[in-house]
């Protein structure tokens, strides 16, 4: 099935997988090493608050999760499906990331903790958008799921088991999409600090306005 599916699919996966790793690389700098676009590092950091009985920080990391989770309500709500498919209204789902982003920006740059929860729910709403790709769990906001599914891919491989190459690719797109993300994230927030999150918003505004486009060809 996933032979049949068009070729943007991949690029549209590694440009919103680029856009999280560049978020991503904007929390950790000024989030006190704080990852955003995925909840794992924020458990246990909210595992080790609870041990250091740090309320402040309990509190504040307990929000970032439930904000995650929001963002993915959120996305549930507007599209009514995990499948990728077009016509969907993916659309309205990234204007609101990006509305979500540049009030992040806001926030931060008036002080606020707050402005850490809407990014994370922008990416929990960015997660939750395209969770399936012709029965490929996908994953735009983290990789270790991709590197796993690409060991065993690899493993089946060395059995001498047939892989499907499209589904390899794709899931090295999305990873070198979240490394080059990285990239431009870090070498932004070092220039422009919590503006930096700007690029990211109208990022995925210009998708939401090209899958639009697109969606109403079909």
């Amino acid at each position: 099935m996933m032979q049949r599916l068009p070729r943007w699919v991949e690029w549209g996966g590694f440009l919103l997988a680029m856009n999280a790793g560049y978020i991503n690389a904007v929390g950790v700098l000024g989030f006190r090493h704080q990852a955003v676009s995925h909840l794992t590092g924020i458990s246990t950091y909210f595992s080790i608050e609870l041990v250091n009985q740090d309320a402040w920080q309990v509190l504040h990391l307990l929000w970032v999760i439930l904000f995650f989770v929001l963002g993915a309500i959120l996305s549930g709500v507007l599209i009514g499906n995990e499948a990728l498919r077009i016509g969907r209204r993916y659309h309205v789902a990234l204007w609101l990331e990006a509305g979500l982003l540049a009030a992040s920006v806001w926030l931060l740059n008036h002080g606020w903790q707050s402005g850490q929860w809407l990014a994370s729910a922008a990416c929990g709403l960015q997660n939750a958008m395209t969770s399936t790709f012709s029965g490929a769990v996908v994953r735009t906001t983290h990789v270790s799921g991709l590197f796993t599914d690409i060991g065993i891919a690899l493993g089946l491989r060395l059995r001498g088991q047939a892989v499907d190459r499209r589904r390899l690719l794709l899931y090295t797109l999305l990873i070198a999409g979240f490394i080059c993300g990285g990239v431009l994230g870090a070498w932004g927030y070092l220039h422009w600090h919590f503006n930096a999150l700007l690029l990211p918003a109208v990022h995925v505004a210009a998708l939401s306005v090209s899958y639009y486009g697109l969606s109403r060809c079909h």
